[in-house]
């Protein structure tokens, strides 16, 4: 199963986008969609997200910086902006600063918006193959322990499962409850 995550502070651009991506995609495609870049965060460290599809110019957040975070939290996520700007600078900015697959404009070509997230789909699936294929080398060679290549799976597939907070005593701390 593959998700997909979609951030755009307009709900009726988030609708739009559910019902042409869930009618186009395969059923194992699961997708979770935000107006709140901060929500969108937040669920980002619960939960791996093959391809982050972000808009550009967003009230509480541009895109490019929201696709930073997200990059922190989630490097091997495919990321993606939509946008209706069209300016070369912030393109380039995209492209440059957060590695962005594509760039894709509003209002979008249908079946174009379709065949890029298969192919963002491709990329993401070839690039965990090639991770997976890599760390087992490396467990072979003896230059990954077992447990550091059982902590990647299992951070690939819970994000912050390994981060632990341990107290002065050696216990371990947990995480505040959301108050939200």
């Amino acid at each position: 199963m593959s998700k997909l995550m979609i951030v755009d502070d307009e709900a009726n651009v988030t609708n739009a986008l559910l019902r042409v991506l869930r009618r186009r995609l395969p059923l194992n495609v699961r997708m979770e969609a935000f107006v709140d870049p901060l929500k969108a965060l937040a669920r980002a460290r619960e939960s791996t997200f093959e391809i982050i599809l972000s808009d550009y110019r967003m009230p509480q957040m541009d895109g490019i910086t929201f696709l930073q975070a997200a990059k922190a939290i989630q490097p091997h996520a495919v990321c993606m902006i939509l946008s209706a700007s069209t300016e070369v600078d912030t393109i380039m900015k995209a492209i440059n600063d957060v590695e962005a697959f594509r760039y894709l404009t509003k209002p979008w070509d249908e079946a174009d918006l379709v065949d890029q997230i298969e192919q963002a789909l491709h990329r993401s699936e070839r690039e965990r193959e090639m991770r997976h294929l890599a760390d087992d080398m490396r467990l072979l060679r003896g230059d990954l322990s077992p447990q550091v290549h059982e902590a990647r799976l299992l951070e690939e597939l819970e994000p912050g499962i390994t981060q632990v907070a341990w107290g002065p005593n050696g216990e371990v701390l947990m995480p505040p409850l959301d108050q939200g």
